[in-house]
């Protein structure tokens, strides 16, 4: 149903070149109106998640914080995000991933509003001397209504903790919906359309945020962010339904050996399913080694990496050429990494995922090598970004397979949101874990061991992934 009208439906299958029958020949059509109003909110999220991170050096210059205290922020989204989405999983399996996504939704608007809010408690900024490395503060920032520094920190980790938790019904929700829209020879090239979202999100945030910080106060930054949200919350709200059934298409069989779905999950079902199974423990822990390269480096601290190790100013980054080349080429990168990892799964492999995420790991080892060593070598802003560039394409194509294909494919379509929140919540968990570790380890010994401390997780990954190499979901249809 849209808007309460029922659609007609072919009473004859529509048949892919694959040998899908699909309910209808205006089923594909459906699915897309679905897809881009459930996609383009999800890739929203994005950009009221890492806006964070683009204005982290912002925020540092204003309140007068250390990479310690930014560490803070990067430890209470993925601890709070981790928890929530592995608790969540359930519940968006028993209601729905509409109303899960709706309800979030609306929650990462309020968190960002609130976030932005924080400028009214600066009465004056904290003033900094010296550029690179031997920048500090020379006076502290002053705030209103009584806060100290340590005040005014805590309040805006807590409620960025809660936009953590509103967050985490993104994944869940859009995996739930699409493990019931789409065939499971097909998920693996949909893994590639999810990290186009992905990638979607993170150029708004790094690239839109920049440019909205021309113009506007770095409040702006969360405020506008969160009315799209709003916006698309209204469009998903009319456009977007949870199953093929409910838009009036019924009989479409995902060949992933799911339980029928016309009634609701059962919680005894959903647990078994996913967290009974060694095959889905050990992806868990693949995507908790995702989470350890991909939080410390690639979606996190390398905007404030080029501004402490290669003296760049934070307020030029729309301007200054090895970020735009990092921004452009990390979202292009992740693009290409996903639909070449789903592709190669669904075609080369058979629809076995494990195989290409073993890939991606042991390519993320190499580039985290070549990228310590171009520091070393001082190859400069360029390269560093560059290489950047390579860490996107193995991250987010082996990101994009956990995330996007193998959660629908072992959760089914009974237990899609359960196994995802499975697989992200281990994957910021790590996070949580490098927040603060980034911070500490690039105050104690600098940027030059930046690179180095995910080499060895980037292997275990690929040693996990190795166990699995023949392995496919349970009941599956060849």
């Amino acid at each position: 149903m849209i808007g309460g009208e029922v659609r007609a439906v072919n009473a004859q299958p529509d048949l892919s070149a694959g040998g899908i029958a699909f309910p209808g020949a205006g089923f594909r059509r459906r699915r897309v109106v679905n897809w881009m109003s459930l996609g383009v909110l999800y890739a929203f999220f994005y950009a009221t998640r890492y806006n964070y991170t683009a204005v982290a050096p912002i925020l540092a210059d204003v309140f007068g914080w250390k990479n310690t205290d930014l560490g803070v922020f990067e430890t209470m989204m993925p601890l709070v995000y981790g928890l929530s989405v592995v608790l969540n999983g359930p519940l968006a399996d028993r209601i729905g991933g509409k109303k899960a996504f709706l309800a979030g939704a609306a929650g990462v608007v309020v968190a960002n509003v609130l976030f932005g809010l924080s400028a009214l408690a600066v009465v004056s900024p904290a003033v900094w001397e010296g550029t690179g490395p031997s920048r500090h503060v020379v006076t502290s920032a002053v705030f209103s209504f009584g806060l100290s520094g340590g005040g005014i920190l805590t309040l805006m980790a807590l409620v960025w903790g809660l936009n953590g938790y509103f967050q985490s019904f993104g994944a869940l929700s859009i995996v739930k919906v699409n493990a019931q829209w789409f065939h499971v020879r097909e998920r693996g090239t949909f893994s590639g359309i999810f990290g186009v979202l992905i990638r979607m999100g993170l150029l708004l945030a790094f690239q839109g945020v920049p440019l909205v910080l021309l113009f506007l106060p770095w409040q702006y930054a969360f405020w506008i962010p969160g009315a799209f949200v709003a916006l698309l919350l209204g469009v998903n709200y009319v456009w977007m339904e949870n199953s093929p059934a409910e838009a009036g298409y019924t009989g479409f069989d995902t060949g992933d050996g799911a339980e029928d779905d016309a009634s609701p999950s059962s919680l005894g079902y959903v647990l078994s399913r996913v967290f009974a199974s060694r095959v889905t423990w050990t992806i868990a822990l693949g995507s908790m080694m995702i989470g350890f390269v991909r939080r410390s480096v690639v979606d996190a601290w390398w905007p404030k990496y080029f501004v402490d190790f290669h003296g760049a100013r934070s307020a030029s980054f729309a301007t200054y050429g090895p970020y735009l080349v990092a921004t452009w080429g990390i979202a292009l990168a992740g693009i290409a990494g996903g639909f070449v990892f789903g592709v190669t799964s669904d075609r080369t492999f058979a629809g076995r995922r494990a195989p290409v995420i073993l890939f991606g790991f042991l390519g993320m080892a190499l580039v985290l090598v070549l990228f310590g060593i171009s520091d070393m070598l001082g190859l400069g802003p360029m390269a560093a970004a560059c290489c950047l560039v390579l860490l996107s394409f193995c991250v987010n194509g082996a990101h994009g397979m956990i995330g996007g294909a193998a959660s629908m494919d072992f959760g089914g379509k009974k237990a899609a949101a359960t196994a995802a929140g499975m697989f992200d919540g281990m994957q910021y968990l790590a996070g949580a874990f490098v927040g603060m570790g980034v911070g500490y380890v690039t105050t104690r010994w600098g940027w030059e061991a930046w690179h180095w401390a995910p080499v060895p997780f980037a292997l275990v990954g690929a040693w996990l992934m190795s166990r699995l190499w023949n392995t496919v979901p349970k009941g599956r249809m060849q």
